[in-house]
């Protein structure tokens, strides 16, 4: 996972990552200020959820848990202690990010789908 966490820092991921929240944060506002047209809660609930479940999630849980282990040694008795608690840790975040992710793909299909009928 040490290896993971300094791999995935690379131009491509973080291009992917941010610019995503960008992406949300331009559609956010296009909803609001475009609140009348129809698909515009879709996009506005979509974005939100994009930035609070995924991008937040991330900034605020999983990049803590994974600068954690870089501290550590992976042989080592704390490493091992660290490693239990960071594996459940940092699943039930994944998985919190994981379904965000997905409902708010939903969402953005919706707001699609809404906008070609």
């Amino acid at each position: 996972m040490q290896s993971i966490n300094i791999t995935v820092i690379n131009l491509w991921f973080m291009t992917a990552f941010l610019g995503t929240g960008a992406v949300c944060i331009f559609l956010a506002i296009a909803a609001l200020f475009n609140w009348h047209q129809t698909g515009a809660a879709y996009l506005l609930v979509g974005s939100l959820l994009y930035l609070v479940g995924t991008f937040l999630v991330t900034i605020a849980f999983n990049v803590p848990l994974n600068d954690a282990l870089a501290l550590v040694q992976p042989d080592s008795s704390e490493g091992a202690n660290l490693w239990n608690k960071y594996l459940s840790d940092w699943t039930l975040w994944n998985h919190i990010r994981t379904i965000a992710a997905l409902a708010a793909a939903a969402l953005f299909t919706l707001a699609l789908c809404d906008r070609t009928m």
